[in-house]
This record gives C-alpha cells, structure tokens and sequence, in this order.
C-alpha cells in the first residue's frame, strides 16, 4: 500500500510524539548497528530502552543478531540514539518502512549519522576483520525510499548524493583511526536486497562496476539521511572474502558474525574520538 504525503509526515510525528516523552534533552548523534556489531552497546551506560514494536510505525528486525531496539544514551560525551539492529529489505520491508527510524531521529534533533553494516569483500586487498570506511554507495537494489507522494516536510524531492558520505566527515574518521593506530581500508559499497548471498559471477560483476564491498542495507537509510539533512559516516565491517574467484570458498552465517565482531571492536575504539572530533570540527567551521 501506498502512503500518501499527509500519511508520512503523520507517521513521522506519531512515532516522535512518543519518543520524546523517554529522552530528556535533544539528541546530538544516530548510531546503526549492523550485523554482529549489537554488542557495542555494552559500552554506553542506557537512559532509556524501547523495543521497536513500541514505537509506532517501526518495523520489526528479524535478522539474526539484531535486536530491534532503540538505546539514547551517551557515547563520547555525545547524548545518541542507536538503532541496535536495522530492518532490511529482503525481511518485506519496503524502503519507506526503512526509512522512517531515520526521519523520525531527525525530528528529535540529531544531526549526525554513523551506519554501520557487515559486508563482503569483492576487494582482494581486504581481509575479513577488516574495516572500511565508505567513501559512496552503489544502489543495485532498483529500490529507494524517496519514490512515490512527496512532502517538503520530509525534505528535499531531489536530494543531491554526490558527497554521501561527507568527503569533510571521511578525513575526519580517517584521522581518529590513525590516532588509535588501526588501519582502515576505503571503498566502495554495493548495496543488494538478498537475502540471498551473490553468485561467484554477480561478485565479479559487481566488481567491476566499482564495489570494494557488498551487503545487504545501508543504501535505503542513506539516501533517507540525506534527504532529511544529516551528515553521514558510513563503516563497514568485512566479514567474509567474496571476489567469486577460482577459490571462493561457501559463506556461513557463523563466520559472518565472528568476524563481524573482530571488526567491531575496532569500531568501537574509535567511535567515542570519532563523534568528539566530528563535533568540535563543527564548532571550528564558521559557516
């Protein structure tokens, strides 16, 4: 079914009108969570916990490790609302569904997003345990948010994505993995619905469209991002070697999870510098 313009935008305030009720003070910053990086979490100390299902209009994560819910809280002294576990298309979500945690952050003040995502490696430099910094996105899902009735309210109709992921905000990442002496790869990343994972030639293929990675979210919630006027970082996790090549070996979600978690720990190091000196660059820049 189709929402129509008045419908978004009466979504939106519905699911703001009782966020606002469990958050004390504006927030600052938007964290998602892919998969196997849930456990970040752990580090920051909860103000309030909801699960999706008691926000109106969220959909419900059913991928493994994602726990459908959203934490405010404080993370490198930044007040942040993070999305632990994201909805994806290939779970019957359409793109609006999708959309909707990103637009309704945005009305509770942030202005800033980090997404994370586990994603595999079409790049033979990288490594699983790996991680990459997006420096853009390539959208194969023939899929986008923004189509169908639209509403200034929401934000621009033809939102430009020629700097997705702020070129401005990728030095700035770059610069706090270098001080906590973790290296970080950069690339490109494909976006697909899945679930399932590509063919050894559709990894070839997609490689030589230009993907360094490819996974199976942060594409929708992007472009919604921009839409809304955040800024974006983007991180992938690698998890798994998927060049198609002449030795690709099968992929299991165990092994995906794992390393995963290797990959988030390292994300998690720098996360807290990332979102102080995302912040105090800000305050430097007089426009």
């Amino acid at each position: 079914m189709t929402l129509s313009a008045d419908e978004r935008v009466a979504q939106v305030s519905k699911a703001r009108s009782v966020l606002e009720d469990m958050i004390s003070d504006p927030l600052e910053a938007t964290l998602i969570l892919g998969s196997g990086l849930g456990g970040l979490v752990e580090t920051i100390k909860p103000e309030n916990v909801m699960e999706y299902r008691q926000i109106p209009g969220f959909a419900i994560s059913t991928a493994p490790s994602h726990a459908g819910r959203l934490i405010i809280g404080e993370l490198g002294g930044r007040r942040v609302g993070i999305m632990q576990g994201r909805m994806h298309l290939y779970e019957g979500w359409s793109p609006i569904d999708i959309a909707l945690p990103i637009r309704v952050l945005r009305t509770l003040g942030a202005t800033r997003l980090v997404v994370t995502n586990a994603a595999g490696a079409l790049n033979t430099d990288f490594d699983p345990g790996d991680v990459m910094q997006i420096s853009d996105h390539i959208n194969l899902t023939g899929q986008n948010p923004l189509i169908g009735p639209h509403d200034d309210r929401l934000g621009l109709r033809f939102p430009d994505m020629s700097d997705a992921y702020d070129s401005r905000i990728q030095a700035i990442c770059q610069s706090c993995f270098n001080n906590d002496g973790i290296p970080l790869q950069r690339g490109i990343y494909a976006g697909i619905t899945g679930p399932s994972l590509e063919t050894s030639a559709e990894r070839r293929f997609i490689r030589q469209l230009g993907g360094d990675v490819v996974g199976m979210s942060t594409v929708m919630e992007v472009i919604a991002a921009k839409q809304a006027g955040f800024e974006v970082a983007g991180l992938s996790a690698i998890t798994n070697k998927a060049d198609g090549g002449a030795d690709q070996q099968p992929d299991t979600i165990e092994e995906v999870l794992a390393y995963s978690a290797v990959a988030g720990d390292k994300i998690l190091r720098v996360l807290p510098s990332l979102l102080r000196a995302w912040d105090q660059d800000k305050k430097a820049d007089p426009a």
